[in-house]
């Protein structure tokens, strides 16, 4: 970023981006839209067709046979000129397709998973596509959301943020609204700030957009990812070195038998046609088609299990492991918790009960925490305060019903001495 965010006010941060805690009007966040462009990683140039079958033909046995290829056309053997005609097509046929579909896939994903944000306007929550966010934009953040954008925020009730995607830490971060003195922090120490692709925990908050798209911390990291070089995997350098290696032996025996050929006294013209057909016999035609035929069926068998497997090389990648280190927590498990018993008045239940003190108990399980749904009526928030949601529900109370009677007045955020 080309300022340093944290070390402003909030009040200082409205006025440098010309922004209210209201947020901005409809005319001016379109009119900054057009200044900033979208709100968007930009991503690598989507490959045509074309490109992925050309792309087919790039690996050096396949460049090996049809070298081989050529050279049965011109001694004039059709057949094996046919053969291996057909296997470089049945190569990239099976190669190609594997990757158009999983390309068609990872855009069909992209777009069902293209995240929203709640913006003021004129004081009004709005929910809007967060690529249409603009710097100054006011945006509500929640416990189950993502930070549509790098924002400095303006209020944190109980706010906590899962920054690991940005710093590799697991620990969700405290945030606060104070302005920070200290210059040059990373990332993780600008605890006033929230940024794009984070996910907020615990709590809830607002902030103003500050930065969007590549001008982001993630689109920072986008940038370095971008000049990083392609890595050949394993299975990719030994055929690559095999066939390298292959042709090269391959032409110095066909040359040494040449050579001989012609110190005997044979014709030229005579031995060169032999040397070639040795050459075309020595290639290994149905290698690479083998190759791919083996990825083709390990992809299918990794879709099965829905695992979406972009290019086939990758396949041989993924086999190659043998540990996978994960955290437990949404990785191994469900990232999900539910009520399994009550104790109320004084005594233990596998069900809610009746009465004063079971009431008092499910009104606070509706209503005293910020676990809310969203548009479809999915309950979003921290696991804890979602299973208790759930379970009031199955009372048949509901959260809106609920703050209807008894509107929130003040926030006691959790601390670790009172242990509540």
């Amino acid at each position: 970023m080309s300022d340093a965010w944290h070390q402003l006010s909030c009040a200082t941060t409205l006025d440098r981006l010309g922004a209210s805690p209201g947020g901005l009007t409809s005319a001016e966040a379109a009119r900054r839209r057009l200044e900033s462009g979208p709100n968007e990683l930009a991503d690598a140039p989507a490959r045509s067709p074309l490109r992925m079958l050309l792309a087919q033909f790039t690996d050096s046995m396949i460049l090996v046979l049809v070298a081989a290829a050529a050279i049965s056309g011109i001694i004039g053997d059709l057949a094996d000129t046919l053969v291996i005609a057909l296997i470089i097509v049945l190569n990239a046929v099976i190669g190609f397709f594997q990757e158009y579909r999983a390309e068609r896939a990872l855009a069909a994903l992209r777009a069902m998973a293209a995240p929203t944000a709640t913006v003021l306007r004129r004081g009004c929550p709005v929910t809007l596509p967060a690529a249409e966010l603009v710097p100054g934009d006011t945006v509500q953040i929640e416990a189950g959301r993502i930070v549509p954008a790098d924002l400095r925020l303006l209020e944190a009730a109980s706010l906590r943020i899962n920054e690991s995607a940005l710093t590799g830490e697991s620990a969700p971060v405290d945030k606060i609204t104070d302005p920070i003195s200290a210059a040059d922090l990373p990332p993780g120490d600008q605890r006033n700030m929230a940024f794009k692709g984070t996910a907020v925990s615990y709590g809830r908050g607002a902030g103003v957009v500050v930065a969007t798209g590549m001008r982001t911390e993630f689109g920072r990291i986008a940038l370095l990812i971008e000049d990083a070089d392609t890595v050949a995997t394993p299975l990719q350098r030994r055929l690559g070195a095999f066939g390298r290696g292959l042709a090269l032996v391959v032409l110095g025996i066909c040359a040494l038998i040449f050579v001989t050929g012609l110190l005997r006294g044979e014709q030229a013209l005579p031995m060169f046609l032999t040397a070639l057909s040795l050459a075309v016999a020595a290639i290994p035609e149905a290698l690479p088609a083998v190759v791919s035929i083996a990825l083709a069926l390990g992809a299918r068998r990794m879709m099965a299990r829905n695992a979406l497997i972009r290019r086939l090389p990758a396949v041989e990648t993924l086999g190659s492991v043998t540990v996978i280190c994960a955290d437990k927590t949404g990785t191994l498990t469900a990232n999900e918790m539910r009520v399994e018993q009550y104790y109320c008045d004084g005594a233990p239940a596998a069900a809610p009960g009746t009465g004063a003190a079971w009431d008092l108990l499910l009104e606070a399980m509706t209503v005293s925490h910020d676990a809310t749904t969203d548009g479809t009526g999915l309950p979003v928030g921290d696991p804890t305060e979602v299973a208790l949601l759930i379970a009031a529900r199955e009372t048949g109370r509901q959260r809106a019903a609920g703050d209807a009677r008894l509107p929130r007045i003040a926030e006691l955020p959790f601390d670790s001495g009172r242990k509540c």
